[in-house]
């Protein structure tokens, strides 16, 4: 009913004894605190106020909703100071979204420190592509998501959502060992004419990710297989099904039959955590960013050997 400004003008004028000596408390000009009184005048349908020789003072109904909203903003200030603590503390739960392949290997190290150095967070971990993911942190579903950017695709980011870059990787070529390019160590894209390829669930972001590349090098995207996860991909692939990309920080372990290969022009994508801007100092966001920042110190593999 009582707005906290109005009430805040009310107790700084019970307090300093005139309206000027509260505006100056209040850091706002003498009309402004005469403004607040009276539309607080209005809402409780009363004189709060009343003239006293050169000045005012409270009326029997002015001092009653002066103790009220001395209490208010009482209570006012302990939920903010509550609220300031639950920034500083990295309690309760913490909702993380991320794509498969850092799920495989950086979700593991990363959660496994949260859990040891704050024992108090509730984690929980969803698998979801970016189109997935990010609407949700978003919505406030999530509190945090791992996602990847191509270089050739990049993946545009809301600008409610704060970022932090955590470390870049490449897709290399997988091919079927006894193919005629699998001897070299590096191929032009282009070269690949002669095998389908094996790509994520059609409709996906690394499909079309896929489709893109392809047709940049003129090369008609025939995807024979849409499979998720890359381990699966690599086994198709060994079966001599046909041709994939794969990231490095997805291609551990490598079956048998298949020949890893870098490509020319190189692919190169970079993994992102993201949460609602403003959020990144909160305890659970803030101790999930650092803990993920530390664990990619380890992934950095743009430059890592191919093998």
């Amino acid at each position: 009913m009582f707005g906290i400004e109005r009430m805040r003008a009310l107790h700084a004028v019970a307090t300093q004894g005139s309206v000027a000596a509260a505006a100056a408390s209040l850091h706002v000009t003498p009309s402004g605190v005469s403004q607040q009184l009276a539309k607080l005048e209005r809402e409780a349908g009363q004189r709060l106020l009343e003239p006293r020789g050169r000045g005012i003072r409270l009326t029997k109904a002015g001092q009653v909703l002066a103790g009220h909203a001395e209490r208010i903003l009482a209570q006012v200030a302990e939920a903010k100071a509550d609220l300031e603590l639950l920034r500083e503390d990295v309690i309760g739960p913490l909702r993380v979204g991320a794509i498969p392949t850092t799920v495989h290997a950086l979700l593991p190290p990363a959660l496994a420190t949260l859990a040891a150095q704050h024992p108090r967070l509730a984690v929980t971990l969803h698998e979801g592509e970016a189109e997935q993911t990010m609407p949700r942190v978003l919505a406030g579903d999530l509190d945090v998501a791992v996602l990847e950017s191509w270089e050739d695709r990049p993946t545009v980011l809301p600008p409610a959502t704060t970022r932090i870059a955590l470390f870049s990787d490449v897709a290399d070529l997988a091919l079927p060992a006894g193919h005629r390019l699998a001897h070299r160590k590096t191929v032009d894209l282009s070269e690949v004419d002669d095998l389908p390829w094996i790509g994520w669930s059609l409709g996906s972001g690394c499909y079309e990710w896929l489709v893109q590349v392809l047709r940049k090098q003129r090369l008609e995207p025939r995807i024979s297989c849409t499979v998720g996860g890359y381990p699966t991909q690599l086994a198709l692939v060994a079966g001599n099904v046909g041709a994939a990309l794969v990231p490095r920080l997805a291609r551990e372990p490598q079956p048998e039959g298949v020949r890893i290969l870098a490509t020319r022009p190189a692919l190169t994508r970079t993994i992102y955590a993201i949460c609602r801007a403003g959020e990144e100092d909160h305890g659970a966001v803030r101790a999930c960013l650092d803990t993920l920042r530390a664990a990619s110190a380890r992934f950095e593999s743009v430059g890592r050997p191919v093998g």
